[in-house]
């Protein structure tokens, strides 16, 4: 595909798409989105974002003047306040943070997200859209599914991690976004390094699908 005419935004989307359906379709998402699993797991599942989640953001202040990827620094997309008050939620108070630990291969997904912050902004760059973009698209569908198998209330606390409020028009936000790729300030090189990091991003996520998977399978 010819990056110079057809949109980064499109290319990325394209480029990626493989390693996206093998996340989307992991067994774990496809057996909690069926509701073959219990709270438990979606709970696990929830703690795991907390970590990825407090990489992407924690770095946030750092890369808001950097001018490749202080653009996407949007504060009505963060969600590592709305994750906490969904785990106070599903865990009945506040004691959680003591306790909790990442699994490996999500320790190892938030240490490259980090490591992106810190020496390669375009590469952050990567992991942001990866989980945004995917939050304000198929996490809607995880959102409806928690509601109606675990009896959450709508857009209450247990799934505050799927509602955007600063973000009235989703359609016309992911559009913006887009736009925002597109003008990415990066040579046609560093382009395809993106890429490669949005692929690797979708395979993070995917090691972290699997690692809860054996930790929640189902008997046979």
């Amino acid at each position: 595909m010819d990056t110079s005419v057809t949109p980064f935004s499109t290319v990325i989307r394209t480029a990626s798409h493989e390693q996206h359906t093998e996340a989307e379709t992991s067994t774990f998402m496809s057996d909690l989105l069926g509701g073959r699993l219990g709270v438990d797991a979606y709970t696990r599942y929830t703690e795991q974002l907390w970590f990825v989640y407090r990489a992407l953001e924690d770095a946030a202040p750092v890369l808001a003047d950097d001018p490749v990827a202080g653009p996407f620094i949007q504060p009505e997309l963060m969600r590592t306040e709305a994750l906490e008050r969904d785990l106070t939620h599903l865990h009945g108070g506040e004691g959680w943070r003591e306790t909790l630990a990442p699994l490996p291969a999500t320790a190892a997904y938030a240490e490259r997200v980090a490591e992106c912050a810190r020496t390669w902004p375009a590469g952050y760059v990567a992991h942001h859209y990866t989980r945004y973009l995917g939050d304000l698209s198929g996490g809607q569908i995880i959102r409806d599914k928690a509601e109606k198998t675990w009896g959450f209330s709508r857009k209450g606390d247990g799934v505050r991690f799927y509602v955007f409020e600063e973000i009235s028009n989703p359609a016309a936000f992911k559009r913006g976004y887009r736009e925002l790729l597109d003008a990415l300030a990066v040579d046609d090189l560093e382009k395809q390094r993106v890429i490669d990091e949005c692929k690797r991003a979708f395979a993070l996520n995917t090691g972290v699908f699997r690692a809860l998977g054996e930790e929640f399978p189902l008997s046979a």
